[in-house]
């Protein structure tokens, strides 16, 4: 994506958005890069937690016990007004500091989505409104997480959605877009657990992308995906800094989110990863005609569960195997029962459900030219005493399935093993 310097998209998050002084904060930075000269779009979270107020709010409005039901718009509309709140308070912030801003709605850029109600996807942003703004002097502050269908009703883009906004709106300003969090970039692992772990200069869109999905928490994988298609430069910065008494920002750090090949020394590992939001599910005598898989992956398919690990092995009983698979947390206990509910039709003596796992991975683009990551990632957990129980691999990333009471040990065993610590 050819970029244009002068424009800048700036994204701030819930916790930087927490209350009016974090807002007056965020005013202070988005002040000076107007100073420096740059024509500002902003997008914001909603302050911190009021998502799940809202959220309650509609669980509470339906009959009890009925749950939330996320494709009704009116969902939509609520749960979007977390977000218009900031967008507003940051626009009158920045205007009483004598800048021109105003806030603009998703339905005013616009962002178009399709009509796929609390988990919208989007269609298309038609930039010109937004560009003749941005390039006139206008700080422009739109509420992330939500867009607006073609025929008008509000949607919101799932949890984490801010961050995709943020992307696509950057995307149709042609522009760089900064994204301000409460950590001050991608580190090698999460420094609550390894306090050896160093902040990345830079990683590949590959590489964050696989992160995410992983378990980082720094960015949300569909914004990664979107910066890889749209060729979009994403810089996460800490938004704890402050103008300098002329106005000025200290030298951005952070981390840049770019093509592999900005990256001129490629490091075999980048970092270590680990998430506890998994669940082993296991079928016992399932039979091994070589249609039994198929019969069980489609039925999940259908339902909407998705799977990541997958190990068959050799049952005791002749004429059956054991099929082992993972997902997420949440959908362990319906994949269970949708399994169970068939086993007559499936064909499987009995299903074991373990919650207590977790995954950890280890990713680097460097992989792809290195011989032996395997091999050190294997021998660090053997030294340590922790077992897998599953395997998963692409081309930039090994994960391994293990006890979840092993997980933060093997975290630290593998970020010193790939020498993490010295990056």
């Amino acid at each position: 994506m050819a970029t244009t310097a002068t424009r800048l998209v700036m994204k701030f998050g819930g916790t930087s958005m927490g209350d009016l002084e974090r807002i007056r904060r965020a005013a202070r930075i988005v002040a000076a890069e107007v100073r420096a000269g740059h024509g500002v779009a902003v997008v914001v979270s909603a302050m911190a937690g009021k998502t799940n107020e809202l959220v309650a709010w509609t669980d509470g409005a339906g009959p009890p016990g009925a749950g939330i039901l996320l494709t009704d718009d009116e969902y939509d509309v609520v749960v979007a007004s977390g977000e218009q709140v900031t967008a507003g308070l940051l626009a009158l912030t920045l205007r009483n500091m004598g800048f021109r801003a105003r806030s603009m709605m998703g339905w005013q850029v616009p962002i178009l989505t399709d009509d796929a109600h609390g988990k919208a996807r989007i269609e298309a942003i038609p930039g010109d409104a937004l560009a003749t703004a941005v390039d006139g002097g206008e700080i422009v502050v739109v509420p992330g997480f939500q867009g607006v269908t073609r025929d008008g009703r509000i949607t919101t883009l799932g949890r984490g959605g801010s961050d995709t906004s943020a992307v696509a709106v950057a995307a149709a300003l042609g522009c760089a877009c900064d994204i301000y969090t409460d950590v001050d970039g991608v580190y090698t692992t999460d420094p609550r657990i390894e306090s050896r772990a160093r902040r990345l200069e830079k990683v590949s869109y590959e590489e964050m992308l696989e992160m995410a999905s992983l378990g980082a928490k720094v960015l949300q994988t569909r914004s990664v995906e979107l910066a890889m298609g749209m060729r979009v430069p994403v810089r996460v910065l800490s938004s704890f800094v402050e103008p300098d008494e002329h106005g000025n920002l200290p030298p951005k750090s952070g981390t840049l989110i770019c093509d592999e090949e900005e990256i001129v020394e490629k490091r075999i590992v980048s970092g270590v990863t680990m998430s506890r939001d998994e669940a082993r599910i296991t079928l016992l005598g399932l039979s091994d005609r070589t249609d039994a898989p198929a019969d069980v992956f489609t039925r999940l398919a259908e339902a909407g569960v998705n799977v990541d690990m997958i190990v068959q092995s050799q049952a005791r009983t002749e004429g059956a195997v054991n099929l082992t698979f993972t997902t997420g947390r949440r959908d362990a206990q319906r994949a269970a029962e949708l399994m169970r509910s068939a086993q007559d039709q499936i064909g499987f003596a009995d299903i074991r459900v373990d919650e207590d796992v977790a995954k950890v991975s280890v990713v680097g683009v460097g992989m792809r030219s290195h011989a032996g990551v395997a091999q050190t990632m294997f021998r660090a957990l053997a030294d340590k005493g922790v077992k897998f129980q599953a395997i998963s691999t692409s081309e930039i990333k090994i994960s391994v399935l293990i006890d979840a009471a092993y997980a933060e040990l093997a975290v630290r065993a593998l970020h010193s093993a790939y020498g993490l610590e010295a990056v």
